[in-house]
């Protein structure tokens, strides 16, 4: 099963030795951290220590980078969710424009992207005045030369993991 995501032959391939019970391991995995490696077995077939096995190796290998929970930030008073389009001067200096962004509070991801802005910043918010005084603080960044803010009124979808099922049947 070696696979190119996004027809890059040089990122994110799988491995050879990546098969079905490992994405299925990692599809489960991604639904509940908190399975145990018995009811992981259940799900996907194999005996509790065949599944630790392998959820040592994912993790040893990368494929699995973390355990986290999925906290609501709406339970949290961060009712404001807005993409900022961060567009850098010609002077920028890239390593201290990411940790000087990285260390606002606000700030969720970040993202390089190809167009006329450089970065796309997904922020959380209490309010369009905690937003206005977001933004203030941005735009003193060095490097930063504008922005453009799309407040989001609504999220009919989030995805909270990968779709593996349509990587393993081989779908574009």
């Amino acid at each position: 099963m070696n696979r190119a995501l996004n027809g890059d032959k040089n990122v994110n391939t799988f491995e050879a030795d990546l098969d079905e019970s490992d994405l299925r391991l990692l599809d489960a995995l991604q639904a509940n951290g908190r399975s145990t490696f018995a009811e992981l077995g259940v799900l996907v077939g194999l005996r509790p220590p065949a599944v630790h096995e392998r959820v040592k190796r994912l993790e040893a290998r990368g494929y699995i980078r973390g355990y986290a929970a999925r906290i609501d930030a709406r339970k949290l008073g961060l009712e404001l969710v807005a993409f900022v389009s961060a567009y850098t001067t010609a002077d920028v200096n890239y390593e201290s424009f990411h940790a000087a962004v990285a260390r606002l509070p606000e700030v969720a991801e970040i993202h390089s992207v190809a167009g006329e802005e450089s970065f796309v910043l997904k922020v959380l918010t209490r309010s369009t005045a905690h937003l206005d005084d977001f933004l203030s603080r941005l735009k003193v960044v060095p490097g930063i030369g504008r922005t453009k803010t799309t407040v989001v009124l609504s999220t009919p979808f989030e995805r909270a993991g990968i779709a593996l099922g349509e990587l393993a049947s081989g779908a574009p």
